[in-house]
């Protein structure tokens, strides 16, 4: 009966979905010494995880201050962000302008243009209006 129920833990414990619980069932199981044969080959993996969980980090962790040169480097980028925004914005400015100077341009060209004939067919009737006084004095 025990056999089964470890099976079926071997097989949750390989697929992850043991419980903490569940696996100190599997790693008692496999510490003790009468493990069935087909199972044997497991018994190197729980005996590592039980020395390593006895394992201690005893050497001393040297910590080293902060260098102060991070904080002007932090400052320094601010500085060039703020920048950068400033004259980007400026930069955007003059071609939104020069953009609206050309397209005002553009306009006007078009209505001297637009001028320029309406002032021809004025000229135009100012012939015919000459004509016709040539013809109505000579009467």
């Amino acid at each position: 009966m025990e056999l089964d129920r470890i099976d079926i833990l071997m097989e949750k414990y390989f697929e992850a979905t043991t419980t903490v619980a569940e696996e100190e069932v599997l790693r008692e199981y496999f510490l003790n010494e009468k493990v069935a044969p087909h199972l044997e080959q497991y018994i190197p993996l729980f005996q590592f995880f039980s020395k390593a969980k006895e394992e201690q980090f005893t050497k001393q962790v040297p910590l080293k201050p902060r260098k102060k040169h991070f904080r002007w480097l932090s400052v320094a980028a601010v500085a060039v962000l703020a920048c950068g925004i400033y004259f980007g914005n400026r930069y955007q400015e003059k071609r939104e302008a020069e953009y609206a100077y050309q397209q005002t341009k553009k306009a006007l060209t078009l209505l001297a243009a637009n001028f320029s004939r309406g002032t021809e067919k004025v000229a135009y009737l100012n012939e015919f209006e000459v004509t016709k006084q040539k013809i109505y004095n000579n009467n």
